[in-house]
């Protein structure tokens, strides 16, 4: 057990450092952590950043921006500013709740059926290709109605959990090809004939070489739940209970924010989305390219 501690603080120390390498080396990155540092501030100090609390009231209904009121209020007097600052914080906690989950599920399938092969491996890709068949929004959607119908309320943790619940088969692919790979190698033949066991073998000499391909596809993952979840919200079929940049648009468009002018309830929560997203790509992008050393020659020095 202790070792299995030390191969995953080892796992972090190698994320660290490969993210400190990728700072100096790739402007890219550079900009999309630039991007996401501010927003990460609003989410972690939301609840010093805020003027009010995006739950009460504070003043008229359909305020304009003003001295006060930033960004103005809704229509039931909230503050604006107020909820979309706390929006940051809902949105990068689905998408890592979501990375989390995913990544879990995915990672333990590749692992299992590029390593076992046989029936095993058939099975588990079999089930792995019918989920990637479906497209992962509408399923999505399907779902949340379904649960919503059937009791009725859902939190945002279960929104998280049911999206992780269908990306992770992409996870899956990847990580069987790489364990494929890895098994036929020489150090593995020799753990094996030396009667290392399955699991020693998996946690000691597989996973630790299957973390180039999963980190880039995990932070990839958070930028497309932070999307799936907005839309969801979008939709009505969110969490109602708390402020997400989502549920802003929502409210804004059943309350004809367009056709009342009113830019400051629906523009501020898509830049943040759109800022959001691009810059956590971008993170992603040049995570990619530092671990695959066919990208790594595209690295330019700053």
């Amino acid at each position: 057990m202790k070792s299995r501690y030390l191969i995953i603080l080892g796992l972090l120390s190698n994320t660290l450092s490969a993210v400190i390498a990728i700072l100096r080396l790739n402007r890219m990155t550079k900009i999309g952590f630039s991007i996401l540092i501010p927003i990460l501030m609003l989410a972690i100090f939301a609840d010093y950043i805020a003027p009010y609390s995006p739950y009460e009231q504070v003043g008229p209904p359909f305020s304009p921006p003003s001295s006060k009121y930033l960004l103005g209020t809704n229509d039931l007097g909230q503050d604006i500013l107020s909820e979309v600052i706390y929006g940051a914080r809902i949105s990068l906690l689905v998408g890592l709740i979501v990375a989390l989950v995913s990544v879990s599920i995915g990672t333990v399938v590749g692992v299992i059926s590029g390593y076992f092969g046989g029936v095993v491996d058939e099975i588990l890709m079999r089930l792995t290709d019918a989920l990637l068949s479906i497209p992962a929004l509408l399923f999505v959607i399907f779902l949340m109605s379904l649960i919503m119908r059937i009791g009725g309320y859902v939190s945002f943790y279960s929104t998280a959990i049911v999206i992780g619940l269908i990306l992770w088969p992409g996870i899956a692919r990847l990580v069987r090809s790489r364990v494929l790979s890895i098994r036929e190698s020489l150090y593995i033949e020799s753990a094996i004939a030396v009667g290392a066991s399955t699991s020693r073998i998996i946690f000691k000499h597989i996973l630790p070489n299957t973390v180039s391909t999963i980190i880039p596809v995990a932070v990839m993952h958070i930028a497309r739940a932070i999307l799936i979840e907005a839309t969801l919200s979008f939709l009505g079929l969110g969490d109602p209970t708390v402020e997400s940049w989502g549920t802003i648009l929502h409210y804004a468009f059943e309350r004809n924010a367009i056709i009342l002018g009113m830019w400051w309830w629906f523009i501020p929560p898509i830049v943040l989305i759109t800022l959001l997203t691009f810059s956590i790509y971008l993170i992603g992008i040049g995570l990619e390219e530092y671990y695959n050393p066919r990208l790594r020659s595209n690295i330019r020095q700053v």
